[in-house]
Parts: structure tokens; sequence; C-alpha cells
């Protein structure tokens, strides 16, 4: 097999072309923008935004930074302006049910004006109600009726009295009643004087004050109903007067909502209501007498309290709002979402009231868009299983949470739910939305529609100029300095390098518009208004600089050799694997030395890492497959008598991954063929069980890592590393490294197969099978082989050995 030509330099980074772009600036562009790379998830959202049918609501999933909020925001706010414009909402008094708060439905910008005039209906009673009541008419007749009163009861005790006179009897008053005595001549009879009397006349004396105090008593039961019946009076004059003064107002109002039934009917209530309670709008409280025969409902109250009967609370205002709502809720707690009934402090009690309804999200985004964060909402109490709830029955119903799990022990009240028609967009990582669709069967009933948007783009001219236009966006919105195209062009590098291939950009947007700040930030620290590609360039090496401690701090011990790592010499089963350490966003590569040692046994290899549970199953998955490698190549005709151990040298904190079992596979070839490996070169890739080396990730940050500690140590030309061929359209290196390949201080090699790599790792041709499957002499192959095949014969005789011994 032929050994694989090093990759020339042209194949270690992407470059762009300044010179594609025909603007000089960013100041050319006409700081528009455009969503591109993600067609796939705009028609999704275009789908869930059509269709008005149940439960086609929209979850946006994809890796955060990718623009799901700026892509669904800018659609939505282009389609909600031509959307229809959603009516008001607003909560008034239940006279019938003042537990229950009722719900009115108007048109945009008409709740607010209702509010309006019934706070100007109250204000406006406060003067003609005490006029009217305070008119010559009105107290003509308030007199006439009190004076007829008075007259029924006084004409009855006169009667009685000039009964009682004709008998000689008198009627006295008291302060605890009426009484009746006996006279002489118009005087009252002593006591002693009326028992010297005869007893015959004292009897019929007696027997007349009896039948007058029936009569009395007669007068008496009659004085209640006489006054019920000049409370009556009273009040049908309140009432015809309170209605004379009221109907011109309420008239004036509901002639302003004849269209609306709900207002119509709850104006009839409110007309009602004032006329029952005209007390409350006087301007003193009634004198004791008259309150004393007014019912307590119409006593005078506390008035702050009373008149908020009377008042709207407009839950939902769209005078202003051009098209459909689109609503951003940056806290989604259940409170936000369904809104709340707040409570105030009275007298050290908690009351409520429906003014003290307060809306949420739902009502704000009602006939249009409510966008929600899904991690933010899930960490919610409450708010996940409420927003189901009322995406499930179309209506939003506030509730009190404290009062519905029992925090308060107070009154509330329950106001009536309002209709929803929302679309919901939810936004979150693809791992929630797969958890939800596994584990909540709700959830694709609610959220039929998924909008996955793409983590890179098609590297292409078009792509490049996306890019183009979001920087000069930027400029623009954020007031930055203006990029040359060569800045431009190193930032579509970069994108390059962070979508960790050389034909793709990323569409972590967040991460490049961070990059254009920070660009800005130090062109201005140096007194220039344009940003250059050496800027761009050098805002990259502070980010490396930063974030670069700890892998200093691992090369710097493996330059005292307190890590061991070999970069000059050739040993027998040893080699330099590459590793990848992620720290947060930030990721870097470094080797690591990988041994193995083999012995007569019964075939197994076995993985140190895993025996002592340091390994995870992806990396013993790679061993195993070692195994599989060795048995089909080397044993299909004898055992495989073969026990190796393999270990990552100095590991501390476990080892995950198969991307290091290529590496391992040639330190097991080396240990079994005796052949020594070249230490100056380092390996990454997987293999499978036919030898074919794989794809792994993170190839440009292991690449780094290793090409650091050569520099470290000093280059001589020998130095570089073995890459799955699989990884070159995704090489984009550090320009150092580039130019280090150019100077041939520096070889990256391609490897496809496991017989490429150990040819240039130990010098030696691997050998390809003949016809009858005999590998050609002094190959790494036939060592393999013919090592394997002693190994098989001494224990076939160490068996042999066993079974002729004597039995004891």
């Amino acid at each position: 097999m032929q050994a694989p030509e090093k990759l020339a330099p042209s194949q270690l980074f992407s470059k762009c072309d300044p010179g594609e772009f025909e603007f000089n600036t960013t100041a050319d562009l006409d700081g528009t923008t455009e969503i591109a790379g993600q067609q796939r998830a705009i028609d999704a959202i275009r789908l869930g935004m059509g269709i008005r049918h149940d439960g086609f609501n929209l979850f946006a999933l994809g890796p955060s930074g990718t623009g799901k909020q700026t892509t669904v925001l800018q659609f939505l706010n282009s389609l909600a302006p031509g959307s229809p414009h959603p009516d008001d909402w607003c909560y008034v008094y239940d006279f019938d049910k003042p537990r229950n708060p009722k719900a009115l439905r108007l048109p945009p910008g008409k709740a607010c004006v209702l509010s309006n005039d019934m706070d100007h209906l109250v204000e406006t009673l406060f003067g003609i109600i005490p006029a009217a009541f305070s008119s010559e008419e009105y107290q003509s007749r308030e007199k006439e009726i009190r004076e007829s009163f008075q007259e029924m009861q006084t004409s009855a005790i006169d009667k009685l009295e000039k009964d009682a006179k004709q008998h000689d009897i008198a009627l006295i008053r008291t302060p605890g009643g009426f009484a009746f005595a006996p006279t002489r001549k118009g005087q009252v009879i002593d006591s002693d004087s009326y028992m010297r009397l005869k007893k015959e006349y004292r009897a019929n004396v007696e027997k007349e004050i009896d039948r007058l105090r029936d009569s009395l008593q007669s007068i008496m039961v009659q004085i209640p109903k006489w006054n019920r019946e000049t409370a009556e009076k009273l009040n049908e004059l309140n009432s015809e007067v309170s209605e004379f003064a009221l109907k011109p107002v309420v008239g004036e109002i509901r002639s302003k909502y004849q269209e609306f039934g709900d207002v119509v009917r709850y104006l009839e209530s409110v007309e009602n209501d004032i006329v029952a309670n005209f007390g409350q709008f006087l301007e003193k409280d009634a004198p004791d007498q008259e309150a004393g025969m007014m019912p307590a409902s119409r006593k005078p109250m506390n008035r702050s309290r009373f008149f908020i009967r009377y008042q709207v609370n407009v839950m939902v205002d769209n005078e202003r709002m051009d098209g459909a709502p689109v609503i951003l809720e940056d806290k989604p707690s259940c409170l936000n979402l369904i809104g709340d009934i707040e409570h105030s402090s009275q007298m050290g009690t908690l009351v409520t009231d429906f003014t003290l309804i307060k809306p949420g999200a739902l009502h704000r985004a009602n006939g249009g868009y409510l966008v929600l964060d899904a991690r933010r909402l899930l960490q919610e109490p409450f708010a996940w299983e409420a927003l189901k709830k009322a995406i499930r029955t179309r209506q939003v119903r506030v509730e009190s949470l404290a009062q519905l799990y029992s925090l308060v022990s107070t009154i509330s009240i329950e106001p009536e739910p309002i209709p929803l028609d929302v679309k919901i967009i939810l936004l979150g990582e693809r791992r929630l939305y797969y958890l939800l669709s596994t584990y909540d069967p709700d959830f694709k009933e609610l959220f039929k529609v998924a909008a996955d948007f793409e983590d890179e783009m098609e590297r292409n001219h078009e792509s490049h100029l996306a890019y183009a236009r979001l920087i000069g966006s930027m400029a623009i919105s954020e007031n930055l300095c203006h990029f040359d195209r060569g800045a431009v062009a190193r930032l579509i590098e970069q994108g390059s390098r962070m979508a960790g291939d050389s034909t793709k950009l990323t569409t972590n947007l967040q991460s490049i518009c961070d990059l254009v700040r920070e660009a800005n930030h130090l062109a201005i620290g140096t007194g220039r208004d344009m940003v250059t590609a050496g800027d761009v360039q050098a805002v990259l090496d502070g980010q490396q600089y930063r974030a670069s401690r700890l892998q200093e701090r691992l090369r710097e011990a493996m330059m005292r050799g307190t890590i061991l790592i070999d970069t000059d010499s050739e040993k027998v089963g040893q080699i330099n694997g590459l590793a990848v350490y992620s720290l947060g966003d930030k990721s870097f590569g470094h080797p690591c030395r990988i041994t193995a040692r083999a012995r007569l046994g019964k075939g197994e290899v076995i993985d140190i890492e895993r025996e002592v549970e340091m390994g995870g199953p992806i990396h013993s998955k790679g061993v195993m497959i070692l195994s599989g490698f060795l048995g089909a190549r080397y044993a299909a005709d004898q055992p495989l008598s073969l026990s190796a151990t393999l270990v990552f040298e100095q590991s501390y904190s476990g080892v995950e991954g198969d991307s290091a079992s290529s590496a391992e596979l040639y330190a097991l070839l080396s240990a079994i063929s005796g052949l020594p490996i070249r230490q100056w070169l380092a390996v990454t890739g997987s293999v499978n069980q036919y030898g074919e080396v794989q794809a792994i990730g993170g190839v440009n940050e292991k690449i780094e890592g290793y090409f650091d500690l050569c520099v470290g140590r000093g280059l001589n030309g020998r130095h570089g590393v073995l890459i799955p061929a699989s990884n070159v359209t995704n090489l984009m290196l550090r320009s150092d490294i580039v130019k280090a390949v150019e100077s041939g201080l520096f070889s990256i090699y391609p490897i496809s197969h496991i017989d490429e790599g150990i040819e240039i790792l130990t010098g030696i041709s691997a050998g390809e099978p003949d016809a009858e499957g005999a590998w050609p002499q002094g190959t790494v192959n036939a060592k393999v082989f013919e090592r394997l095949k002693a190994m098989a014969d001494k224990q076939k005789s160490f068996g042999a050995d066993r079974k002729n011994e004597p039995e004891s």
C-alpha cells in the first residue's frame, strides 16, 4: 500500500479572498440584513404561523446563538402588520355576582374610552345627584310625605286622647312611652285619693283604662306600618329623582355603545345600582333620623371602596397596535403569563377586587404571537402547566396562586376567563425539545411544528455577503466602526473555523457579533475609524491568550518532563495520541502518551482505563474493536493467543471517545511486532474492524496543541501529525502552522487505512497479503502475524504438555 502524500499548505486553511467583494468597506452596503442558511427553519415558521388550527404552535430548536429569536421576531414583525387588529379586553364589576368580575370585549381603543366614560360619570353624579336632592321640588315632596306620616300618627293619638278625656282619663306622655291616669275636674288624681274612691268607681275607671290601652296598642302596631309606607314612598321618590338625574348622563354613554350588547347590559346594571345606592353620591351624610329610615345598603359607607365598582379595569389596550401584537416575554413566570390577582392590606386584613386583576403576557399577545424561552419557562414553578392549560382550553383564566394553593386565607375573586387566540413560539435547544417530546404526552399535541435551525451553512459567495451585511447592519444600528473587506474576509475565515469545516460557515451569529464588537473596541482604542483584518486577528489572539492558562500549564509540565511526552526518539509499544479538553465554550488539544504491552494469553485486549472505571463506554467500545481487527486479520485460522494491555499514561481524570483508537492500534501492532514507533509523530483518528481510519472531532485543536509543544522543543522538520483523510475538509489551522508546513518544518498526513499509518510511523512497509493470504517477509503485518503465530504455537504446546502429564 502506497503511503499518502503530505498535505499541501493550501489544504490546511481555506482563505477568503477580499477581492471577491465589490465593496471597499461595509459603509458601501445598504445596511439591511437577510436570514441566510436557515431556509428549512423559515419554511417551518411560515407553516406554523399560517395554520390557524389548534395545536399548530411552534418550537424553534437549535443551539444557543444561532439566531432563533432574531429570525422568529424578524419573521413575525413582517407578518404582524398585515394581520387583523385584535380587540381590547377589560374587567367590570358584576352586580349580580360580585365575586365573578365580568370580561368585556371591545374594539381597539374602546376599552380606555369606556373606562374614562365611567370615571367621568361618577364625577358628574357627585354634582348632579346632590343637586337633584336639594331641589325645592324634592324638598317639598319629601316634606309632604313626612308630614303625612306625622299627621296620621298625631291624629290617631289625638283621637285616643279625646276619647280618654271624655271618660275622665288623661293620656300622659312619659320618657318610657304613654300612660293613662284618672282625673277629676281636669286634674290627675293622686294614688291616695284614688284609693279612697268607691270600689265600683275604681272598677269602671280601670275597665276604661284597659280599653284605652288596647286602643293605644292598636295605634302602636300601626305606626311601623305607617313608617314602612312612608319609607317606601320616600324610596319611590328617591328612585324617581335619581333616575331623572341619571338617565340623561347614562343615556349619553349608552348611545356610544349601542352595538355592543354586553356593554349596554352592563350600563343598565350600573344605572340600577346607582339608583339603589344614591345615598353614596350625596355630599353630606344623611341626618340620623333620615338615615334611620334608609336601608343599610343605602347608608353612606367608605366611599373609596364603594365607588371601585363603577371603575373599568382595562386589561388590554390595542389602540396603538399596528396589526397583531408580537410579545417576547423574558421572564415567563406563571403570574407573568396568565396574570395575577393582587391584594391590599386594610386594617390588618387582605382584600381584593376586580381592579387588582393584572394582565399577563397571554392577555397582551391575544390575537397575535407570544415568544417564550423554553428553558426559562420550565424553570418557573407552575408556568408550563398553566401555559398548556391555556392553550388546551383556548382561554386565559386568571387565578391567584396564593389562594389556589392555600398560601393565604382570605376571600378572593374568580374573574370570568377570556377567550384565547394566540400562536405560541418556544425557543430552546434540541435536547430540550426531544425530552419534552418523549416525556410530556401533551407536548406533541400542542406544539406540532418544529423549526430546526442549522448549526452551519454552506460557504459560498451568498453566505459571505450575508456575513458582510450583518457586519454593516451592526455598524449602523450600534454605531460601530465600519469594517474594510479584509476584516470581513478574516471574520468569514473565523466563521469557518468555528464551524469546524472549511466548506461551511457557523450560524452561531452571536459569537460573530461579539467578535465584531471587540474588534470595534480595539480599533477605537487605537484612534482609527475603520476595522482591519489586523484588528480582527488581534482580537482572536487576545481571546486565545485569555483562555490559555490551563493549556500553558499542561505544556509547561510537558516541557519540564513532569508529563512524559517524547517527541524525538523511537519506542516500541508507545505512541503520542491527541486529546481535546473542553472548558466552557473553549477547547484546546494536547498530546498524551499511549502505551501497549503484549504477552501470551487468551486473546484479550485489556483496557486499563475501563478496568479501573476511568474509561467511558465509547472509549471501551473503540478498544474492543481492536480485538475484532486483530482476530479477523491475523488469527482467522488459529486462536488469538494474545493478552495485551492498553493505557493512557498519566491520565487522572478519565478518558472518553474513540478518537484515539487508531493510535492504540498502532501501539498494539508495535508491541506485537517489536517495531519501534517514531515519537516525533502524533496520531488521531478512530478505526473500525476493517482497519479503516474514521473522522474525529476537534482536529484543528489537536494539531495545534501538538504543534505548540514541538515549537517549544524546537521544530526539526520531522515533526508531524497523522489525521483521518476524511478530516481534511475540517482543517482551518493557524497561520503559523501553515507557514511551518510551507517551510518543511512540520507535516500533516491524511490517513485512510491503518496500513498507511503504520508505514509512516515505523518507516517499514505494511505489506499486502498474496493470493494465498501470506504476508511479504519483513513487512509490519508479517512480523505481527509471525509473533501471533508463535504465541499460538506456544499456547498449543503448553496445552499438549499439560495433557501428557500423569495424574496424581
